[in-house]
Formats: C-alpha cells, sequence, structure tokens
C-alpha cells in the first residue's frame, strides 16, 4: 500500500462513517447529535476531498503512479460521492430517479475501466470525468449546507428569511443534482467514443 493510495483508501473508508453521522440524529431522533453533525459533516467532507489532491501529488512525487491507482482513485471517488447523494435521496433533497441516473453512469464506467485494463489500457480521468467529479463535489456542499443549517433550525431568524434561505439552497441544490446527472452521462459518452478501439476489440 502506496501513500498515495492511502490517502485514496482514506476516502473509501470515510464514505461509511459519513453515511453513519449523517443518518445517526434522524434515526435516534437527537437534535444534539443533529447539532454536532452540522457542526463537523462540511468539515470533514473537505478534509476527505482534499485527499484527492493530495493522493496525485504524491502518485507523482514518489512515481508511484500505477495502473491500480488509476482504477482505485475513481472507485473511492465514486463511492464518496454516491454516499453523498444518498444521504440527499433518504433526506428528500434529490429525486431517486437521478440517483439511478448517476449510479447506472458510475458502474457502467467501472465496467468500462476493467474492459479496457483487459485490453492492457488503463483509462485514466479525462476532463470531462474531472468536471463532473468538481460539480459532484460542489453539489455535496450545496446539500450538506442546506441540512446543516435545517438541523441548527436558528431560532432568532425571521421566518420569511428563514423561508428564503431554505428555498434557495434548495432549488440551487436541485439545479446542481439536474447539472450533476448531465455533466457525468456527457462524460461517459465521450469516454465511449474516445475508447471505442479499445471496446470493439473486446468483442
Amino acid at each position: 500500500m502506496t501513500v498515495s493510495n492511502r490517502f485514496t483508501l482514506a476516502r473509501a473508508i470515510f464514505a461509511p462513517i459519513f453515511y453513519l453521522l449523517f443518518n445517526l440524529p434522524i434515526w435516534l431522533n437527537s437534535h444534539i447529535l443533529g447539532v454536532v453533525s452540522a457542526c463537523v459533516m462540511i468539515p470533514l467532507l473537505a478534509v476527505v476531498e482534499v485527499t484527492d489532491y493530495w493522493d496525485g501529488h504524491y502518485a507523482r512525487k514518489y512515481n508511484e503512479v500505477s495502473d491500480f491507482g488509476k482504477l482505485f482513485d475513481p472507485f473511492a471517488d465514486v463511492i464518496l460521492n454516491l454516499t453523498v447523494f444518498l444521504c440527499a435521496v433518504e433526506a428528500g433533497y434529490m429525486p431517486f430517479l437521478l440517483f439511478v441516473l448517476i449510479f447506472y453512469r458510475e458502474f457502467s464506467q467501472s465496467f468500462l475501466r476493467m474492459v479496457a485494463l483487459k485490453k492492457g489500457v488503463a483509462i485514466a480521468a479525462r476532463m470531462g470525468g474531472k468536471l463532473k467529479t468538481v460539480f459532484y463535489i460542489i453539489t455535496g456542499f450545496f446539500f450538506l449546507t442546506l441540512e446543516s443549517y435545517t438541523r441548527f433550525a436558528f431560532p432568532f431568524i425571521p421566518e420569511f428569511i428563514d423561508t428564503i434561505i431554505k428555498t434557495s439552497l434548495l432549488w440551487s441544490t436541485r439545479v446542481l443534482f439536474v447539472v450533476c446527472v448531465l455533466l457525468s452521462w456527457g462524460s461517459f459518452i465521450d469516454y465511449i467514443k474516445s475508447f471505442h478501439s479499445i471496446l470493439k476489440g473486446s468483442e
């Protein structure tokens, strides 16, 4: 296990931890835990997302770039981002259909990578895939900002201002979910076009 792969592993391990952190206050019906989770979810996720930079940095610095790393890195990203989106579905912010579309795309992409690997080619991330991942992260933070704000339940904010804040965050988040779906499938089509010869040779 190289240094870079350990950073990648941290993202994969954090995914179920985040799921528990998000849902425990709901399962236990605890306002206190809800406030605590609202305080730590965003900072923790931000720290974990930074590991995506560090794994690439150390892979290049120590010449640890490998076919395994090219597969493991997007796998960890997918596990973490899908976990955040699953929480958004359960909380009622993300339509289930959009989650399913993203889920199908990500696992279809994983299949494409495995087929390419069988042909001796490791598919590294392309610009469209990187842009998609950036929007996944941005959308996740918008969703968590809305959920954290709701869990704090600020009593001193006038009701009409509270409604405006929640409505603005909610619709911004929903628009971003749609953008994520469009970018995810757009980048997937780009991958298929770019590596069509690999897929054709596997038939």
